[in-house]
């Protein structure tokens, strides 16, 4: 299984390498699929998303000189003929997974179809997790959400067995300490 489930991104020669590595090549010859689903869960959403990708935002993600990179939103998956996504998907070297709201994610995760494809595609294609792109891999419940969505439908992904709480002791998230 190919994961690097980070805090905030590529942000440190240490974890740029990581994913070089589990891609088997430079990134520059890598293609990618930006699923930003979780930031639209949030505040500013759209305005987000725009600085993600521009590179603006956070840590390098999106902007790593990719040879291709593209978006796939997973709101718009279930109202599309399977054949159309499926080939994209399996065709991308890495999923990179954004930030924003864990409930909303993992919700539309199960709605699309890509989280009972991920245990088999994860053996090709690398999954690049960014905070609530992450935290849904454990098997942990997510309690953080904006949203109304039925209970049984917002299930972590249970694909790791360990839980993930990122941006510790970082100064937007005060209640992240490690003494709380």
């Amino acid at each position: 299984m190919k994961l690097l489930l980070t805090s905030a991104g590529i942000s440190n020669t240490s974890i740029r390498n990581a994913l070089i590595d589990l891609l088997g090549k430079p990134i520059e010859e890598s293609s990618a699929l930006f699923i930003p689903t979780a930031i639209y869960g949030i505040k500013g959403g759209a305005n987000i998303i725009r600085k993600v990708i521009c590179g603006t935002l956070g840590d390098p993600f999106c902007e790593l000189n990719w040879k291709s990179i593209g978006i796939l939103e997973l709101t718009a998956l279930p109202t599309m003929k399977k054949e159309l996504w499926l080939t994209m998907l399996h065709e991308t070297d890495a999923l990179l997974v954004g930030g924003g709201d864990c409930q909303y994610l993992c919700y539309w995760m199960h709605q699309s179809g890509i989280a009972s494809l991920l245990p088999s595609l994860l053996h090709k294609t690398v999954y690049v997790g960014l905070s609530a792109g992450s935290m849904i891999m454990t098997s942990f419940g997510t309690t953080y959400g904006n949203h109304i969505l039925p209970p049984e439908s917002v299930k972590s992904l249970g694909i790791v067995d360990f839980a993930i709480h990122p941006h510790l002791d970082y100064e937007c998230f005060p209640e992240n300490s490690l003494a709380i």
